[in-house]
Formats: structure tokens, sequence, C-alpha cells
């Protein structure tokens, strides 16, 4: 029903939405965009001398000050102010943790890092402790629906007095993937759409924390196989040191491992297990628990079971490094206090198993967009035909480590968040992925409806009057299991309210691999798309009224 609401306002609004009239101008200054030097740009950040771009590592400060020198070059503004002057850097510290000695013991059995199970985030048991194990179905706590009641004194036959809030203070909780459906309805939304929670981990994660819970476990997939296949591909990525803040915890920490591991620390099997997949938990009428509320009571209740002992030890050594995101900053005309933000992460995977992962298309053909992109404005203002709204420029850093340079500049903003008018986020454009192993005249568009729809119609009507892209909206579906809404920087000003678009051109086999080099790049398509991201940034600044939010709840 909402995104038929969201369809009939797009519908019905769309003859009030500014429509787009090609502007001779915007023209001009696009042809700057040249497929030759997004070529010669990305042949510096994706070489061997910057190995990888590894956050905090000296190719990532080489490539930073390559970024700064570059605008300064086009003639584009240092864009972090302070007192005792302008620099293009905004720089903040990270704390490195680097793994030691990480082991579970379920019983007497001690279970290896890497091999049955993996950790990401936060996560630290400097000693070994023992810990208490609480099964928590799908862990959500939402309105109409929540995993956090305790059903142990609650039978089919006696619904009178509701269960009680389910106690996971100081233990150890385990979640289940997704959410529940039943017979193709979502028990969270009440339709057939899912909610945000059925992909996002690390949502399910802040809740246990907030509720007091020690640490999290994260059953994935459906069998072992799933679990083994998901640690293949991580491995290498997942065993290198993490980084957090110095000034807050890390969100969305979490222990990962099979199902049936899962069902050894439950004292269950995995079969048992896997039929409290879908009716484990309490649906609320309304998100209160009056007498008359129908409960769904699981056929079998699975909080009636024998969790094992389980100790824990995580312990890490720490020390400090620092990082950078690059900002660079084209002042507006009449409208400059409202920003126009368009980012792209020039960080990557570094160095993994002696191989150089060097991020060609992942996300070297970003940051080489914001180049050109940056060199059009700055060319534009410097004849006099710059934008009314400012621009800021900003290649982010340490995305791969979990969008911590966009997340750093949320919490710290340069300019105020609520004169951020809308982000635009480029994360990987030089490929083809299976979908469109034929076709270089696509680009997947995520987010663009979801805060404001008339910056959706502004996209749709850009695209159609200069550049004539086939716009593919697939991952910008609520029930997108890839959940790339929340894997890029974008989602950190989408969190802040502030409507996005984020350029992505799907996977594809060299995908966080060595072999994404730049000799595999399509720097035509590249061109095209940036071209496309200029013109949508043109018109954004241009408008006599800012976008407005409209929030799509999900």
């Amino acid at each position: 029903m909402k995104f038929l609401i969201a369809a009939l306002f797009i519908f019905l609004s769309s003859a009030c939405f500014p429509q787009v009239k090609k502007d001779s101008l915007a023209i001009k200054y696009s042809n700057t965009i040249k497929a030759a030097d997004l070529s010669e740009y990305l042949h510096v950040l994706a070489s061997d001398s910057l190995m990888g771009r590894e956050t905090g590592e000296p190719g990532q400060k080489k490539a930073a000050h390559y970024l700064a020198g570059k605008f300064k070059e086009f003639g584009v503004e240092p864009g972090f102010k302070k007192e005792s002057g302008s620099n293009f850097f905004q720089q903040f510290e990270l704390i490195k943790k680097e793994w030691q000695e990480v082991y579970i013991k379920v019983g007497k059995e001690q279970k290896v890092f890497l091999q049955d199970f993996y950790v990401y985030g936060d996560i630290k048991f400097q000693e070994e402790e023992k810990v208490e194990v609480v099964f928590v179905g799908h862990g959500i706590d939402s309105k109409y629906y929540s995993d956090y009641y305790d059903w142990k004194n609650v039978t089919k036959k006696d619904l009178k007095t509701p269960p009680q809030p389910l106690d996971v203070k100081d233990k150890v909780v385990i979640i289940f993937p997704g959410e529940p459906v039943h017979n193709g309805i979502s028990l969270v939304t009440g339709d057939s759409l899912l909610s945000s929670w059925a992909n996002d981990w690390k949502k399910k994660a802040a809740t246990a924390k907030a509720k007091g819970a020690r640490s999290v476990f994260i059953i994935v997939g459906k069998a072992k196989e799933d679990f083994t296949k998901r640690l293949d591909m991580l491995k290498e990525h997942v065993a290198k040191p993490s980084l957090s803040f110095t000034y807050k915890e890390k969100p969305g920490s979490a222990f990962f491992i099979s199902i049936d591991m899962a069902a050894e620390m439950l004292g269950t099997t995995p079969e048992e297990l896997m039929q409290h997949n879908n009716h484990n938990s309490l649906f609320l009428q309304g998100g209160i628990l009056p007498k008359d509320t129908t409960v769904k009571v699981p056929l079998k209740n699975p909080y009636k079971l024998s969790p094992a002992t389980l100790s824990i030890k995580c312990a890490v050594k720490e020390s400090k490094l620092s990082t950078e995101n690059v900002l660079g900053f084209i002042e507006g005309t009449d409208k400059k206090e409202e920003i126009i933000v368009l980012t792209a992460h020039y960080d990557h995977l570094g160095l993994e198993g002696g191989k150089i992962c060097y991020g060609a298309d992942d996300d070297g053909s970003g940051t080489v967009a914001l180049l050109e992109i940056a060199q059009a404005f700055a060319e534009a203002k410097k004849n006099g035909h710059g934008p009314k709204r400012s621009i800021l420029i900003m290649p982010v850093t340490a995305e791969e480590k979990g969008l911590m340079g966009s997340e750093f500049y949320a919490d710290n903003p340069v300019y105020p968040l609520q004169n951020t008018v809308v982000n635009l986020n480029i994360d990987m454009i030089g490929r083809l992925d299976e979908a469109h192993e034929d076709n270089t005249n696509y680009i997947y568009l995520i987010g663009t409806n979801r805060l404001s729809t008339e910056l959706h119609e502004v996209n749709e009507n850009v695209n159609k009057t200069y550049v004539n892209i086939e716009l593919d909206y697939t991952f910008n579906s609520f029930n997108d299991p890839n959940r790339f809404y929340y894997r890029s920087d974008h989602y950190n000003f989408a969190k802040n309210n502030i409507p996005v678009i984020f350029y992505f051109n799907g996977v594809h086999e060299d995908y966080h691999r060595p072999t994404d080099t730049v000799d595999k790049i399509i720097f035509p398509k590249v061109e095209k798309i940036t071209r496309l991201i200029f013109f949508t940034a043109w018109e954004l600044a241009n408008m006599e009224k800012r976008i407005e939010v409209n929030v799509i709840s999900e």
C-alpha cells in the first residue's frame, strides 16, 4: 500500500515538479568531462604505487594528496574551514584493533576463528568470559512485532497473561537473518513488502546492545554450506585489523555462525531450530498488549531450549591511526548557504594475501568521476557561470571499514546538515554486471525516492533531457536482499533525512579482488554516467526551490 501511495503521489504531482529544460551552459561544461581524463586519473589511483589505498596506510595518504592537488589545479577551493585556516583535509583519528587470541568454547569444544565463526566490528573480550545464551528469533523489536518477549510460561491453551519482556542483559543473543513471513505476508509490515529489518543485521545488533546484550551472534543462511560459502568470500577481509572511532563505539558489531553452531549453542538440532525461522515471536497490534490482543504462539516454543555453557575470548591489540576525507568546495551565488554534496570513497582494501587489491572500479571509478565533476563546476564558476547553491565534492575515506569517513562527516559536519539539500554518491560505475553483460548503457540507481519523490522526478527528467541512460531501479526495492541501500556512503546522509541518489553498476567477478584493475574499466561508460551526475547536480544546484523531503516509511 505504501508504494501505491508513493506511486500515486509521483503521478499526481509530476506536473508540479520543475520541468528540466536543456541548458546550453550545462552542456558546455559537461563536455569538459572526458574519458581520456578519467583514464589518466584512474591510472594513478589504481597504480602499484598506491598499494590498494587501505585506510591509514601510505597509499591512502598518497591518494588523498593526489586528489587535493587536482582540486587545487582545477581552482576548487579547500572545503575544510577552521579558524587557523582552510585546507582540503578533514582529518580524524581511529583505533586500529588487531586480533590476538580469538576462540569460542561451546561446552568443552573450542571453536576456531575463521573456520567455525568470524567476527565483524567492535568486538572485545580481552579475557575469557563465560556468558549465558539466549535465542531471540529474528531480533526484531518494532511497533507491531517484537521478538523480545519471554514465552517460557505461555501455552496455546492459556493466553490470559501476556508474556513478559525477555531479559537479555549481559547475555549473548542468537539471531536469525531476515524476518518472519507467513503465506507471503511479513508479520512485521502486515503486507508482502519486507521491512528494513529484513536485510539490516546492524539494526538488529544495535537493538540487542541497546537492551543490554553483551554481544550478538548472527546465523548465516539456512545450512552450514551457506556459512562456509560466505566465509570463503570474506575470510581475508575479516581477518585483517578492524577500525573503530575514538569517540564512540562502532555500531553493528557481531559474531557470525552457521546454523549448526547456533543449534549446538542452544542445545538443539539445526532441523529443530529451522522450524522456528518463521513462527517464533509475538505479533502486537498497535504496539501494545491489550487484553484482546491476538497472539501468535509458536508451534514449538523456541525458548524451551537447553543452551550449552559458552566461553568467549576475543583479545585485541589497539593502536591509533589517522585518516582524512578530502573536501573541495565551489561556493554558490545567491543560495550559497544550501549545499549539494557529492561523494565517492577513495579508499580500498590494500593488500590481501600478499596481492594488491587495486580497486579500479571499487571505487576508483567513482573517485575520478568526482574529479571531472569538480573541474566542470570550477570551470563554470571561473567563467562567471557558477551554481546558485554551493557544491561540496568529497572523496571519503574508510568506506571499506564500515562507511566510517562519511559517518565521521555526518557526526562532525563542516557545513550544517540542515543546509544539505542532497547527497549524490558514486560507488562503482566502470564495469558491467551479469544482468547487463551486453549493455554498457545502464546504471543502477538506489534511494532516489526513499526520502524525496521530487528528487526521483528531477533525476528522471534530467536523464531524459540530456543523457538517456537506462536507469535500473532493481536494487532500490525495499525487498532487495543485497541491502545495497545500507552499504555505501550515501546512507550516512539518508539516515539524517537528507535525500540521496546512489549510482552503482552492480557487482562483478572482480569485486573485492586483486583483479579489479584499470584495464577492465569501460571509460566511455564512466564518461556518460559522470555527465548524468553532473547534469543532475547542476539542475539541483540551480533550481529556484530546494527539493522537498517527504519521507516514505519502511
